[in-house]
Formats: structure tokens, C-alpha cells, sequence
């Protein structure tokens, strides 16, 4: 095969960035838009030693898990990667792609897994949307989402994962834009006004939030596009995010207040956050609810455990666990998380959590052979990289009789378990769950026990 072929393939598996994926004469050729199942004829856009690239031209046979996406834009957003793909097909390929990884890379023959958790419904379930603001070719101003693996918007401004409202917001600021007269920020010249606009919702309170993200000190018209926002049902929070920076970091480091508070509210159970711009808060609380309610599961607290729980970030899954344990000691690398961490233990009128500031690997070895705090149970939830050693070298070092890790990211999770299941540790039980509909992104919750000599 070579480039700008023109091929049949009927595609066999799919790679866990959701493309397509035929064998053909030894070579694996990736085919973006295809589910298992589909025959197509396809075009090779890159073909290299081992492996190759292809398009879709037309679908010859579709697959009998292919679905039409409700979503107009899907193909071209960078969004969801597989939501022409039936949402059963969809958990049946994140459970696949989950144990397959910690056998191919934790080498455990057969993992104990237990059924994926899936969502009941896939759509509108994000609390949160980043919208970029651009031009189109007529320049136009437009605000979407970026098309896969560029910097290109794809004009949306309903996302069919979000809230409707977000739809409304965008709307009005884009209408506020004209009428001032504002530029859309250019990121390959580093000059334009508005960068991004950020929402979120509160699933529970209802409490609407909007940061508008701007190369600038201040908004021309601000205090009447809060107005006009402030009339919206739920609105509760405006803020600017000023981000001078020429990066593709999304919010600024400084915020001011256009009109409500600087945050607001929302419950995961009956756990009650306050939520700042900057706060990190999963998107789907739902979902969250019941990856959390796994992980105490897992734990199995009866309230007289010392528990750590590292990459804490505004506390949430700590607070769910000082319900049930003696005292829980969270760690956090970002300053402001922890001060969220403390207002919401103080929200919900819970004493026994402690959090410190600083990486996982450097407070953690201090706080044990310092001050000798142990721990009986640690519950970790560290970003996509995973873990550092030094981290898991001082887990094994403080011995705790379970370890509940939860991970976004299911090959570095195979990588970090083989590591602790070498150093007296045994899996457990492995249980995926779906967060992110329509994405090929799984997070998983796992339970680990020392192995008694």
C-alpha cells in the first residue's frame, strides 16, 4: 500500500485512541470514523514501516454497532472520538481496552474485573465546557471546540455532552463582542480580546457560572454583558480570567469579579463543594457519585482507619471518606485546590481531614518518617502520567493493608500495579467506569491488598 490508495478494508479491532483498525500484509492501518465491524473503502494519507493512516471515503457495509450521531459536527470535533458507535458497543470497547492493557503492560493473565459501571444517559452530562473563540473564514466570529489533534475551531455552540444553556451564553457574549466591537484572540499572533469562554453547572444547585478568559487586564461593555448574563435562570457566578500569555493553557492566574460570587455550589451525594473558576471538579457528578461510591466500597472503612489520599484536589474524594474513617490526611501540588479543600471540609462541618500542600513524592516520605503517620489504607487518584516512584516506594514503605487506586488512564494504572504487585501487593478487583460518554476516555477504580507473610 502506499500513499493516496484506495482500499477495502473491513475493520477488525480499534485502537484506544477510537480509530479503526485493519491488518493487512502485516501492517496495522488506522482508519479515523470507523467502528469494528465496518467495510469501507478508505485512502491512505501516511504510511509508515509498520503501520499506516487512512481516511474514510464512503461506508460499503456499516457495522452493526454503527449508529448515526446526533451530533452534526461529530466527525469533524475533536470531542467524541467514538460516538458513531452504539453506546453498549461503546462500554464493551473501554471494559476490552482496560483489561487489555493490564494484561499486555501489568501482565496480569486474568484480571478480576468486575462489569464496567455505564451511564444511563451518554448525553448533556458535562458540568463544564471550554469554549474557544475564533473567527471562521469569512471572519465571522465563531465559538466551538477544536477539531482532532489541531488548533482549527469547529463553530458549536451547543455541545450535545453539555448543558443547554452553555448554547444561550455563548449567544450572548458573541452578540456582545460585535456590538463592541471586540476581537477574537488570534493565536498565531498573539493579539485579539477574548480567548475562551469557560461554564459550568451545578448539577444539583443549578448554579450557573461563567468565566470569560481574555488577553487583557479588563472587557470593554463588562458590566453590561454581566447584566445581561445575571438575567439568565441559575446565573450565579461572572468572572474574568486575565491570561497574558502566549500558551495554550486555558485560564489566566488572575481573576476578577463582573458580577455574583467568585464561585459556586454543588453536591457529589450529600457532600457539598464550593467550586471556583480554578477548581478542579469532575464533570460528571453523576458518574463521580458512583466511582467514589466504588472506591469507599473498596476500602472498606469501618472508622477507625488513618487513610491518605493523594492528588486530593479540592478534597472530594477525601470528604467521602472522612465519613467513614478515624482521620484522613489529603495531599495536593496546587495551593488553591487545597484552600477549596479546606472550605469544603469546613462547608460540611467535617474535622477530621487535614491537607497539606506539595507533591505526593516529597510530603508524603516527610509526614511518615518525620512524624511517623501511617496509614491503613491509601487511595490515590493521580493525574494521566500516574504515579512517581518515589511515590509508590513510600506506599510500599508504610505497608497499608489496602490501596485503592483510581486512574484515568488504564495503561499507566497496568504500569504502576505491576510495580506494587512486585513489592508484596495483590490485585484485587478492577472496575471501570464510564465518566466520559462518547469519548474513548475510562476512568477505574482498583483495590490492591498487602500480602500477608
Amino acid at each position: 500500500m502506499r500513499k493516496d490508495d484506495l482500499v477495502v478494508v473491513s475493520v477488525e479491532d480499534m485502537s484506544s485512541e477510537g480509530m479503526g483498525v485493519r491488518h493487512v500484509d502485516g501492517l496495522a492501518l488506522f482508519v479515523k470514523d470507523t467502528v469494528i465491524g465496518d467495510v469501507a473503502e478508505v485512502k491512505i494519507m501516511k504510511m509508515k514501516k509498520n503501520y499506516g493512516y487512512a481516511r474514510l471515503v464512503r461506508l460499503i457495509t456499516p457495522s452493526a454497532d454503527r449508529i448515526k450521531p446526533p451530533c452534526p459536527v461529530a466527525r469533524q470535533c475533536g470531542g467524541c472520538q467514538i460516538q458513531a458507535m452504539s453506546y453498549e458497543a461503546q462500554l464493551r470497547f473501554k471494559e476490552k481496552k482496560v483489561r487489555e492493557n493490564l494484561q499486555r503492560i501489568g501482565k496480569f493473565e486474568n484480571p478480576p474485573m468486575e462489569p464496567i459501571i455505564g451511564m444511563k444517559e451518554p448525553y448533556r452530562y458535562r458540568n463544564k465546557a471550554q469554549f474557544p473563540i475564533g473567527k471562521d473564514k469569512s471572519g465571522k466570529l465563531i465559538a466551538g471546540f477544536y477539531a482532532g489533534r489541531t488548533h482549527a475551531i469547529i463553530g458549536c455552540r451547543d455541545c450535545l455532552l453539555g448543558h443547554e444553556i452553555n448554547q444561550k451564553i455563548l449567544d450572548i457574549v458573541l452578540h456582545h463582542m460585535e456590538t463592541y466591537r471586540i476581537p477574537a484572540y488570534d493565536e498565531t499572533t498573539g493579539t485579539g480580546l477574548v480567548r475562551h469562554v469557560m461554564t459550568r453547572v451545578g448539577q444539583q444547585t443549578g448554579q450557573i457560572m461563567v468565566c470569560v478568559v481574555i488577553n487583557g487586564r479588563t472587557l470593554p461593555g463588562g458590566e453590561a454583558l454581566a447584566e445581561e448574563l445575571m438575567q439568565l435562570p441559575g446565573m450565579s457566578s461572572i468572572t474574568l480570567s486575565s491570561n497574558l500569555e502566549k500558551t495554550n493553557v486555558i485560564m489566566g492566574k488572575t481573576l476578577s469579579l463582573l458580577a455574583g460570587k467568585e464561585y459556586i455550589e454543588d453536591y457529589i451525594g450529600d457532600v457539598r463543594f464550593r467550586i471556583s473558576p480554578l477548581s478542579f471538579y469532575q464533570v460528571n457528578p453523576v458518574q463521580t457519585e458512583k466511582l467514589y461510591g466504588k472506591a469507599l466500597e473498596y476500602a472498606a472503612l469501618t472508622g477507625e482507619e488513618t487513610v491518605w489520599d493523594l492528588y486530593c484536589g479540592i478534597g472530594t474524594i477525601s470528604l467521602f471518606l472522612a465519613r467513614r474513617a478515624k482521620h484522613v490526611y489529603g495531599v495536593e501540588i496546587v495551593p488553591e485546590a487545597i484552600r477549596d479543600a479546606r472550605s469544603n471540609a469546613e462547608l460540611n462541618h467535617i474535622t477530621n481531614a487535614d491537607f497539606y500542600v506539595g507533591k505526593a513524592e516529597e510530603v508524603l516520605p516527610e509526614k511518615f518518617e518525620k512524624e511517623h503517620i501511617f496509614a491503613d489504607v491509601i487511595v490515590i487518584d493521580p493525574p494521566r502520567k500516574g504515579c512517581e516512584q518515589s511515590v509508590l516506594d513510600t506506599m510500599i514503605q508504610m505497608a497499608p493493608k489496602r490501596i485503592v487506586y483510581v486512574s484515568c488512564d488504564s495503561a499507566t494504572l497496568a504500569r504502576d500495579l505491576k510495580y506494587l504487585c512486585e513489592k508484596g501487593y495483590e490485585l484485587k478487583k478492577v472496575c471501570a467506569v464510564d465518566m466520559f460518554g462518547n469519548s474513548v476516555h475510562v476512568e477505574c477504580v482498583v483495590l490492591m491488598s498487602r500480602v500477608e507473610k
